[in-house]
């Protein structure tokens, strides 16, 4: 199932700032998984305004639909006079929706399935005539999925998470490697502070995380120098405006829960995305294997029992 769409004009603290139509991204073509909603969605709306096009993969069927929905009537309106929050008409905002220069397109499929990503990875390339950026963004995001007794842990949970969140993103880079070569693009992974600390009883989803992390290094070795290939761990990121409806709840985090951040707040999705496009650029040419930690300093701050 294949949907046709583009960026935002969310009213919220992540909404983008209108970016230039010359901006170094512009033109080229990215593949988001997991784009339907949160982290993946605020990078999707992103790389959008960036000028790029975009495919955005999930394996939510509802959550792709109200995707393009949302922002398939967002895409040729003009930016609101002096509004930053407005993002500007895409180039190829013209196109007919199913236009090859359409810059916008969802796909239904799951990291969890070679044959989806495989068929995902084709249908980006049909319809855009090439790759520059892959983001692997898919994931199962429940952190706290173990039992209370590591030794009642369910294998078949443990196996589950490894195999979306870890071996989901090698599925996406195997299938997209050739055409990353070819355009000497990017890939982009997003972990989770979690790869480097831990609550109790999230040994599965810490080991899938942790993993990435370790994957990311080792690809940028092997797809060098044509392919960077780079992780971003994100701490708390505020994505309750970008979830599909029926998911839009009151926000989780508190006033106590920002003020423990060093700068004072919690992330927002631009916090990421924003670095998403800065390593899919030629300004980050010298930068590879890297995981960047968008996290407020959290991880930095001690915390002790009073």
């Amino acid at each position: 199932m294949e949907h046709h769409a583009p960026p935002p004009n969310a009213d919220s603290p992540d909404a983008a700032r209108p970016l230039s139509a010359a901006h170094p991204l512009a033109g080229r073509v990215a593949l988001v998984t997991g784009g339907a909603q949160g982290i993946g969605r605020g990078i999707v709306e992103h790389l959008l305004a960036c000028g790029m096009r975009v495919a955005a993969m999930d394996a939510d069927a509802e959550a792709l639909a109200e995707l393009a929905g949302a922002l398939s009537a967002e895409l040729a309106a003009e930016p609101v006079a002096d509004n930053e929050a407005s993002l500007p008409a895409h180039p190829d905002a013209s196109a007919a929706p199913h236009s090859p220069t359409f810059p916008m397109l969802t796909l239904h499929g799951s990291v969890a399935d070679q044959a989806d990503a495989d068929r995902c990875v084709a249908a980006t390339v049909a319809r855009f005539g090439g790759l520059h950026l892959l983001v692997n963004n898919a994931g199962i995001a429940n952190p706290h999925s173990g039992p209370a007794d590591v030794a009642a842990m369910d294998m078949d949970r443990w196996q589950h998470m490894l195999d979306v969140n870890l071996t989901g993103p090698m599925r996406m880079v195997r299938a997209a490697v050739p055409h990353l070569r070819a355009a000497r693009g990017a890939v982009v992974n997003i972990a989770s502070t979690r790869a480097v600390q831990s609550e109790p009883h999230t040994e599965a989803y810490a080991a899938s995380k942790g993993g990435l992390v370790a994957l990311t290094h080792a690809l940028a070795v092997s797809l060098g120098p044509e392919v960077p290939v780079n992780c971003i761990s994100p701490g708390w990121i505020e994505v309750r405006h970008l979830r599909k409806a029926a998911h839009r709840e009151t926000p989780v985090h508190t006033d106590a829960d920002r003020a423990q951040h060093p700068v004072g707040r919690v992330g927002t999705v631009r916090d990421v995305a924003a670095l998403v496009a800065f390593l899919a650029g030629d300004d980050a040419g010298f930068v590879t294997g890297q995981n960047w930690l968008v996290d407020g300093g959290m991880t930095r701050r001690m915390i002790y029992e009073e």
